[in-house]
C-alpha cells in the first residue's frame, strides 16, 4: 500500500493533492479540523494547534501505518495571520509556530521509523519561505524556518532512500488566498506572476506528487510560482 498523510486537506492545495494521490493508487489521511469533501480520503479529526494532538490519533495512524509498503508525508497546513514584527507578543508567535512549524516536527518524530524506502517527506512553503513583505511577521519567519527544517532533515535522513523537498507556491487561487487579500491585491497579484495568472491548487498538486515520487531532488527548495515577477 502506498499511504499519503498529509494536513490541512480539506480545501486548496490541500484538497486538490489528496486528489491527485488518489487517482495515482494512494491510500490517503487527511489531518486537520475539517473533513476533506472526497469521501474516500480517511479523515482523522485533530487539532494541529493542540501541543497534544498526535496523543489523540496515532492509534487510528498505527494500522495504515504497519501495511505501509512507501509513506508521503505533506506538511501542508498553516496559519497565516496579519501581524508585525513592532507589535506581536510572543504568545501570539507561538501560536502560529505550533501549527506551522512543531506539528510538523511531531509528524516527523511519529512517522520516520515507518519510513520504508521510496518514502518522501514534503513541506510547502511560500514565496515568502525566501522573502519578506510588510504585515505578515509570523508567516514570514514560519515560512523561512520551514526551509531550514527540510534541510535539516534531508542532512538527518542521508542513508534511509527517504527523500524531503520544500515546494513554495506563488500566489494560488485557493480560499485561504481569498479570505486574506483583498479583491483589488488579488488582481494585482494575478499581474505578478510571467503568465498574469494566479496558479491553480492543481498545479501545485501536480508539483507535490512530482516531488514525492522524484527522490532526485532530496533537499531541494522548488518554487512553483509561475515565474515571479520582480518590480
Amino acid at each position: 500500500m502506498k499511504l499519503l498523510i498529509i494536513t490541512g486537506a480539506s480545501s486548496g492545495i490541500g484538497l486538490s493533492t489528496a486528489e491527485r494521490f488518489l487517482t495515482n493508487g494512494y491510500t490517503v489521511v487527511n489531518l486537520s479540523r475539517r473533513p476533506c469533501a472526497i469521501p474516500a480520503v480517511t479523515h482523522i479529526n485533530c487539532d494541529l494547534g493542540m501541543p497534544g494532538f498526535l496523543e489523540n490519533i496515532s492509534q487510528q495512524l498505527l494500522p495504515l501505518l504497519q501495511q505501509a509498503e512507501t509513506l508521503t508525508l505533506i506538511h501542508n497546513a498553516a496559519q497565516l495571520q496579519h501581524d508585525s514584527a513592532v507589535e506581536t507578543p510572543s504568545n501570539e508567535l507561538r501560536r502560529v509556530l505550533e501549527v506551522n512549524l512543531i506539528a510538523p516536527n511531531t509528524l516527523n518524530y511519529f512517522l520516520i521509523p515507518y519510513m520504508r524506502p521510496g518514502s518522501s517527506i514534503l513541506y510547502v512553503g511560500s514565496t515568502l519561505s525566501e522573502k519578506a513583505i510588510p504585515g505578515r511577521f509570523s508567516y514570514v519567519v514560519s515560512k523561512h524556518a520551514m526551509i531550514g527544517m527540510m534541510r535539516a532533515t534531508c542532512q538527518d535522513l542521508a542513508g534511509r532512500d527517504v527523500h524531503t523537498a520544500c515546494i513554495c507556491p506563488g500566489f494560488t487561487d485557493t480560499e485561504m488566498l481569498r479570505q486574506h487579500v483583498p479583491a483589488e491585491v488579488l488582481e494585482q497579484a494575478s499581474h505578478s506572476s510571467a503568465f498574469g495568472r494566479l496558479a491553480s491548487p492543481g498545479e501545485i498538486a501536480d508539483t507535490l506528487y512530482w516531488a514525492a515520487t522524484r527522490p532526485v531532488i532530496n533537499g531541494a527548495v522548488i518554487h512553483a510560482n509561475l515565474g515571479q515577477i520582480e518590480r
